[in-house]
């Protein structure tokens, strides 16, 4: 089920925390980001992240996966917040069918400029004719 979290957020904080609400909360999802602590430290790490007043913080690479993780789930909250902060349209998701169609399009294209420069590079040394 969706959770689109809260109708406004203050901080990038709260829109994260929403996040971690619809993932199952902060033992939880602090242990999968933390999958080397016991989940009760975890879960204090993360919610110390999300604390402005605390030095802890997440890294880029755990908003990414927390971003990624939303979305499966339903809740856009943070991304929604960035995107407005920043002065963006918010993003809509991609179905998992339409992700795949690209990924074959751009895979398909690669190989194609794979040869073309294959080919370049073999006139370009002499060694085809």
């Amino acid at each position: 089920m969706a959770d689109q979290g809260a109708l406004f957020t203050e901080d990038i904080n709260d829109a994260i925390r929403d996040v971690v609400r619809a993932l199952g909360g902060n033992k939880e999802v602090g242990h999968r980001l933390r999958p080397e602590m016991p989940a009760n430290e975890a879960g204090t790490w993360l919610k110390d992240c999300l604390n402005p007043a605390r030095r802890e913080r997440l890294n880029p690479e755990q908003v990414v996966w927390l971003l990624r993780e939303g979305r499966k789930v339903g809740c856009h909250s943070a991304m929604h917040f960035i995107a407005d902060e920043a002065g963006y349209l918010r993003p809509v998701p991609m179905e998992p069918k339409d992700e795949a169609a690209e990924l074959q399009r751009q895979y398909i294209e690669a190989v194609r400029l794979q040869k073309r420069l294959a080919d370049r590079m073999e006139r370009v040394m002499g060694m085809q004719p």
